[in-house]
């Protein structure tokens, strides 16, 4: 269960919040003691692609930060406001993998409620192969399937992703880790 609490002070008017149930709502929420501003808190979207070159390998991260920094991950980060999830996970392809890809559909979308998280990733085909690393990618490689780094994997939502794929499931995954 994610218990987290982030908020210690109101957003509106920068009093002290507690933690109590509103009486119109099911759970407790972060409450201004002073003008009474709830406060929500809510999942992060996380959002990528898994990049395929015609030839059916896979373009690949390896991270240049935390957390998991040295291990290998699809290219993906937070969402951003004003974005939708489609923009998102095109801007952060481009971003960490310098690559211009297309979108092919929603192939993942995985519950990490411990982290307060969902992920969400598109099938994406590289549009050519000039691709470089961005600032939060040591390097960036094409791997068949049987050449992943299986072990040196970043996340498990970015292991299961890549196993649907591989077993060539067209159908969306969802599931929780």
């Amino acid at each position: 269960m994610f218990t987290t609490r982030r908020y210690q002070h109101c957003a509106a008017c920068g009093e002290r919040v507690e933690y109590r149930m509103p009486s119109d709502d099911n759970r407790e929420r972060a409450v201004c003691t002073v003008c009474q501003q709830i406060h929500y808190e809510n999942p992060t979207n996380v959002v990528g692609t898994l990049p395929l070159a015609d030839d059916g390998r896979v373009l690949l991260c390896r991270r240049a930060i935390e957390p998991r920094r040295g291990f290998w991950t699809l290219p993906a980060g937070f969402m951003e406001l004003g974005e939708t999830v489609a923009e998102g996970a095109l801007r952060e392809t481009q971003e960490e993998a310098g690559a211009r890809v297309e979108l092919q559909g929603l192939l993942s979308m995985i519950n990490v409620v411990r982290a307060g998280q969902v992920h969400l990733f598109y099938r994406a085909r590289l549009l050519d192969l000039d691709f470089a690393p961005g600032p939060e990618s040591l390097e960036v490689a094409l791997f068949h399937f049987s050449e992943i780094p299986w072990d040196d994997l970043a996340f498990k939502t970015v292991r299961a992703t890549l196993e649907h794929q591989r077993a060539g499931r067209p159908e969306l995954l969802i599931t929780d880790v």
